[in-house]
């Protein structure tokens, strides 16, 4: 069974209070019982981590090294600032998709650069709560032709 690590980033505990108009209405608990479904189908372990605080993200990230075969990030604002949280990425070499509920490439000029995506198998933004969904089923398909490709 492939284990898959779900991050979620700084202010992502505020969902469904948070500036409903960009991201959306759905709570972090709703979107992470979403996603537990989706595991189930899929036939994946998914453990799930929330931090505001980039040292205890980049602990998160460090402990999927030997533990997870693939993480699923929405690293929020940190995906514009954070070199540690790539670096992290980097150093522990497991596929990564990196997700956003909005479309970062719509929004604040700031928004367009991701730090995070040079490590990243792909990033998927602006489909609100299915940017998870679909994030899942990237990677677990990227995992599951990296398995064929190994063997």
């Amino acid at each position: 069974m492939l284990k898959v690590q779900v991050i979620h980033g700084p202010n992502l505990n505020m969902l469904g209070l948070r500036e409903p108009g960009i991201y959306g209405a759905q709570t972090l608990a709703t979107i992470e019982a979403m996603l537990a479904d989706e595991a189930v189908s899929l036939g994946v372990c998914l453990t799930f981590f929330q931090s505001n605080s980039e040292g205890a993200l980049v602990d998160c990230i460090q402990g999927t090294l030997g533990q997870q075969d693939g993480i699923v990030i929405n690293p929020g604002a940190y995906t514009h600032t954070s070199v540690a949280i790539r670096d992290a990425i980097a150093a522990v070499g497991l596929p990564t998709v990196e997700v956003h509920l909005s479309n970062i490439h719509k929004r604040e000029s700031f928004r367009h650069h991701s730090y995070i995506a040079a490590v990243a198998v792909g990033q998927i933004c602006g489909f609100g709560a299915d940017s998870y969904r679909l994030g899942l089923h990237a990677l677990v398909q990227h995992l599951g032709r990296q398995v064929s490709a190994d063997s």
